[in-house]
């Protein structure tokens, strides 16, 4: 993963919301296989909260200094695709960048 050892300090926690099923979901649960252990590993004190409920729409979401949030919706990506997505999010210093 290219942006693991880049994230921001100003990140506190990554929230990832998908479906255990659903199809347009199967992008981020690969993510998750593929790329969690590399996160957690690289970046040990950041928490990333992974909920799975039946029939959502997959979004991630990130938590930066002070309470600001922002969110972006992950449905029918392919890996790759997420992680483009989950690199951007986390790029973003405050819900307004």
């Amino acid at each position: 993963m290219s942006f693991a050892k880049q994230l921001p300090a100003a990140l506190k926690e990554v929230r990832l919301h998908l479906c255990q099923t659903g199809s347009s979901s199967s992008g981020l649960r690969k993510f998750i296989q593929s790329t969690y252990p590399a996160l957690k590993s690289t970046n040990p004190d950041l928490k990333v909260l992974i909920r799975e409920a039946a029939g959502i729409e997959p979004r991630a979401f990130a938590r930066f200094e002070r309470g600001a949030e922002t969110q972006i919706p992950l449905s029918n990506l392919s890996e790759k695709d997420v992680s483009a997505a989950l690199a951007r999010l986390f790029s973003a210093s405050s819900p307004n960048a």
